[in-house]
């Protein structure tokens, strides 16, 4: 099962932020500086969090993982950007 999780993420060193933001864009789409959209099933998601914790100092950085249920998705109101990342109904393979 596939889900959308929005990562946001405040890391005040460069050389960190910028780990985080390359490992990030090989998850997702980037939809504000901080901000990622990231459509993964579970397995995915629990390798993003591991390799996560490789690049932070979690003493001065601070990462949010905010799973987007299908009901929640509906509700997401935009306002100029990108528009909200879709979560595919079902995948052919």
């Amino acid at each position: 099962m596939m889900l959308l999780y929005l990562v946001t993420y405040d890391v005040p060193c460069n050389a960190r932020r910028k780990k985080v933001a390359d490992l990030l864009e090989g998850y997702g789409r980037r939809v504000q500086y901080s901000v990622f959209e990231c459509v993964l099933p579970v397995v995915k998601y629990e390798e993003l969090r591991q390799r996560m914790r490789q690049r932070v100092n979690l003493q001065e950085d601070s990462i949010r993982f905010y799973p987007i249920s299908g009901h929640t998705l509906r509700q997401v109101e935009t306002w100029g950007g990108v528009p909200i990342t879709q979560v595919p109904g079902s995948i052919v393979v």
